[in-house]
């Protein structure tokens, strides 16, 4: 478990996390969390909130304050978690080409 600061206005690019699972439960801010082979799903989370991605969902996440940083405790189920996440292209984006998980 790790304490998670996402800066104002900051976002995290598509990732997947190979084969571990990640829960977050959000301290505070407002953030939101795209998910899906396209990123089409997506969902806002606020203080008090738990947010669960199952292991190889391609996901990132942006926090939507301009002004405030958002924090959230993250648990992961792998202990070597930061050498398995593996930067995601979504296909069809602007300037981008192709859809895997490299």
């Amino acid at each position: 478990m790790h304490l998670v600061v996402i800066p104002p206005s900051a976002k995290a690019e598509p990732h997947v996390h190979l084969g571990y699972e990640t829960g977050i439960y959000v301290l505070e801010g407002m953030v939101r969390t795209r998910w899906g082979e396209n990123l089409e799903h997506e969902v806002i989370s606020t203080a008090g909130q738990f947010l669960f991605i199952p292991a190889g969902v391609p996901h990132d996440a942006t926090n939507l304050s301009a002004s405030e940083p958002a924090r959230a405790v993250v648990a992961r189920n792998d202990p070597a978690e930061q050498d398995r996440v593996v930067p995601y292209v979504v296909a069809g984006e602007p300037g981008k080409s192709g859809s895997s998980a490299a």
